[in-house]
């Protein structure tokens, strides 16, 4: 199943997608329901309810705006930082070398609040003002179904709802500055989502390939099975003494190719263009300006 959240005659609705992706068919929701999106399905089925089915007439994808699957995320998004191999090597010989992380014990988890979520299509505002040093990551996210606490590592999975592509961008002169994370990650517009969220049934996580281009230039290119602490470890780590809810987010860390790690640096400026695509989840595509 794949649940998108949409704009069509300035309302927004929440549909089922085809699998060739090409349709959407409505579901019938009140306003409230629609307006936090894929949210609702979620909470409910974790109450219950059975898969929503849709009864409505057909639209072309095309022919509507997808918004972010989870418009309103219900609090802060839960982000891993550095969790490919490849990547934690390539950013140890950055500023980022003298941080004392110890990235192959613990994950590094730090969040980005929800209002920097936006659609997988919308434009990225460029804070110019405050930053120079603007950064792409490439994410798989994890969608929570289940909430719990303490959930254990081979119970991981009977939580997970299902996922969907994000983009961590990041000011790197501010994420350095206040030494915590969360600032450099949350400035509006910092977390395009989407297309939408394909449910755990249809789509493995564990086993596909997360890509990143910048003006059509293939920059990131890496397999998840090279996370350095796969998704069922991630959940048991957030989970610790914290109560995961249905519809919380998971962004599972970047593979190597970020403008930082690039000698010299290479980061994002007005007018780029970076496309986020996961093997058989999805692509996101979003202009800074």
């Amino acid at each position: 199943m794949r649940i998108a959240t949409y704009i069509a005659e300035g309302t927004r609705r929440v549909g089922l997608v085809s699998d060739d992706g090409l349709t959407i068919q409505p579901l019938e929701l009140t306003p409230q329901q629609a307006a936090v999106g894929a949210l609702s399905i979620i909470e409910s089925m974790a109450e219950g309810a059975a898969a929503p089915i849709a009864t409505g007439a057909a639209v072309k994808v095309a022919d509507v705006a997808l918004d972010a699957p989870l418009p309103k995320p219900r609090r802060n998004l839960w982000c891993v930082g550095r969790n490919y191999h490849a990547h934690a090597k390539e950013l140890s010989a950055s500023v980022f070398k003298d941080s004392g992380a110890k990235t192959d014990e613990w994950p590094i988890v730090f969040t980005k609040v929800p209002e920097c979520v936006v659609g997988p299509h919308d434009d990225v505002l460029v804070p110019s003002e405050i930053s120079t040093q603007i950064d792409y990551e490439a994410e798989l996210a994890v969608v929570i179904g289940k909430g719990g606490k303490n959930i254990t590592r081979a119970a991981a999975m009977e939580h997970v709802f299902g996922y969907t592509v994000v983009n961590d961008v990041t000011a790197r002169d501010v994420q350095i500055r206040h030494s915590q994370w969360d600032m450099g990650k949350s400035f509006d517009t910092f977390c395009p989502m989407g297309p939408w969220i394909v449910t755990a049934d249809e789509f493995d996580g564990t086993k596909t390939r997360v890509r990143c281009w910048v003006n059509g230039e293939l920059r990131q290119d890496g397999p998840t099975e090279n996370m350095i602490f796969d998704v069922p470890t991630l959940i048991e780590t957030i989970s610790r003494g914290i109560t995961l809810y249905p519809g919380d987010v998971i962004a599972t860390g970047t593979p190597a190719g970020v403008g930082m790690g690039m000698s010299p640096p290479r980061y994002l400026k007005a007018g780029d263009v970076v496309r986020v695509e996961i093997d058989r989840l999805g692509a996101i595509e979003n202009k800074f300006v």
